[in-house]
């Protein structure tokens, strides 16, 4: 099994901030738990239309991306402050185990998106029939 890589946003302030605190990059907060025989995972992305986002599964890795527009522009000059981002963004998750990711789903609602994993076959638990061996 592997383990979830927290995600350090100390780390990643340049990417969120920029060098003048108004880059249109973000990243958006991610949880992954396990519901069943799947892999769940949330991220909060408010503001981003059902259009304006993708969702890609490869070797176990989960790759959401997308944009988040806002329709009237205000030059950078006129802010006092700005902490609602805009712009694009890119999360990945190196997922717990490994997935079927041609059956995932996906869906967002009130501002989170909802990626739903089955676990791959291997991993499910297996029923064996026990038999009794009559003489």
């Amino acid at each position: 099994m592997r383990q979830i890589i927290p995600f350090d946003p100390f780390k990643e302030l340049t990417t969120v901030f920029g060098e003048d605190g108004f880059s249109g990059a973000f990243a958006p907060a991610v949880n992954v738990h396990q519901d069943g025989d799947n892999v769940v995972v949330t991220m909060e992305v408010p503001g981003v239309k059902e259009g304006d986002i993708d969702v890609a599964v490869e070797n176990d890795v989960l790759t959401v991306s997308g944009s988040k527009k806002f329709k009237k522009e205000v030059k950078k000059e006129n802010y006092y402050h700005k902490e609602i981002r805009e712009g694009n963004f890119t999360r990945s998750v190196i997922l717990p185990m490994k997935v079927k990711g041609d059956a995932a789903e996906a869906e967002i609602e009130n501002g989170v998106l909802t990626v739903t994993l089955p676990k791959a076959d291997e991993l499910k638990p297996k029923k064996i029939a026990v038999k009794s061996k009559g003489k």
